[in-house]
């Protein structure tokens, strides 16, 4: 557990950089299943009108997704021992990882 903590310390500093990718693998990777479900409510409506909610939804909804959720996470991510956090970071990636590999994403 000693070099857990150690590496834990190291990503400290970069806890607000690691939240964002965190959160933004996890959107990635799961945008596709939410774009297929929005196409399905909004197949029926005119092109502009499904423009329109693609747009909010991708630059607007993830966006805001990502900046309001960042700070939620690293606070977390940061109220943790050291230790831990870096055992739950790594698992986190390895899980969005094999997420990926899953669904032949990489």
């Amino acid at each position: 557990m000693e070099y857990l903590h150690i590496l834990g310390r190291y990503l400290l500093p970069y806890l607000s950089e690691i939240s964002t990718a965190l959160i933004a693998c996890t959107l990635v990777m799961a945008g596709g299943e939410i774009n297929t479900m929005v196409r399905r409510w909004l197949r029926n409506y005119n092109f502009v009108l499904r423009t329109i909610a693609f747009v909010l939804i991708n630059a607007f909804g993830y966006g805001l997704i990502i900046i309001k959720a960042t700070p939620y996470l690293t606070r977390t991510l940061r109220s943790l021992d050291s230790g831990v956090m870096f055992s739950i970071v790594l698992t986190c990636f390895i899980i969005i990882g094999l997420w990926a590999q899953r669904n032949r994403q990489i």
